[in-house]
């Protein structure tokens, strides 16, 4: 599924770039930074903690941010269960179990657990959790009821959510997940992709036709990025030691 997801828009940026794209997939969220550090991809799309992961470890930069469907740079962290569980608010969710995303996840798990927190529910609260690699996966596994809520990315809950799944809680915005290359990508190379992307106009039919079998995330256009969008998150990062403490955030420090 990701790769039909992804694969055209290597399609396309070929097509409307000097350049030629090809696909590749990593397993984990470690992958994909690896993949653009090492050289392995020139440009590489990943969310946001895992994009502060990469600036701060070889400088990586954002040239771009998908929109929304209202036209926003932004997405949502969505806390799910069952449509018929009887969990009816975040309070209701102590002595439950619960499946977070990756624990290197902006919306499946950082602001899930940021939320949660603030609702007073703290991972010692749950009678077990687990973190999934794919948001996929927690949505899958609260359907099946092997586990009775879940956080995960709103593209990905609003799929299923007719498939039996309820929303418990809705993030504030997150910026959107970036585009990214390596502090030493040729300036032509950045230039022509922000302006393949950025030309694409989701009210044009003939551009929203182009679309429709992308990724979800990125069908409804971009904007130029920059560094600074992130920081409310690097915020978050900085405060969660305050916040929701013991084991609630990936070890590292922004």
């Amino acid at each position: 599924m990701m790769y039909q997801n992804y694969q055209p828009i290597m399609a396309y940026l070929s097509q409307h770039t000097p350049y030629r794209f090809e696909l590749k997939l990593g397993k984990t969220y470690e992958d994909t930074v690896n993949f653009l550090r090492d050289g392995v991809v020139d440009i590489a799309s990943f969310g946001a903690v895992t994009y502060l992961e990469a600036h701060r470890d070889f400088g990586a930069i954002p040239i771009l941010r998908p929109l929304n469907k209202e036209g926003k740079p932004f997405y949502h962290s969505i806390i799910i269960t069952r449509a018929d569980s009887d969990i009816q608010r975040l309070e209701d969710l102590k002595g439950r179990s619960f499946a977070f995303a990756s624990i290197r996840s902006t919306s499946g798990n950082l602001i899930a657990r940021l939320d949660l927190a603030q609702a007073g529910i703290h991972l010692w609260d749950f009678s077990r959790y687990t973190n999934f690699k794919h948001h996929d996966s927690v949505a899958k596994a609260v359907l099946t009821g092997a586990y009775d809520a879940g956080s995960l990315k709103d593209v990905v809950a609003y799929k299923y959510r007719d498939k039996g799944l309820r929303f418990l809680h809705i993030s504030e915005p997150i910026p959107s997940v970036p585009i990214a290359v390596r502090p030493d990508a040729p300036p032509a190379f950045v230039a022509a992709v922000q302006e393949a992307l950025l030309r694409l106009d989701p009210a044009d039919p003939q551009d929203r036709a182009l679309m429709q079998d992308w990724d979800p995330e990125f069908r409804n256009g971009f904007i130029k990025a920059r560094d600074a969008d992130y920081d409310i998150i690097r915020q978050k990062l900085n405060a969660i030691p305050n916040g929701c403490g013991q084991g609630c955030h990936p070890p590292i420090s922004f």
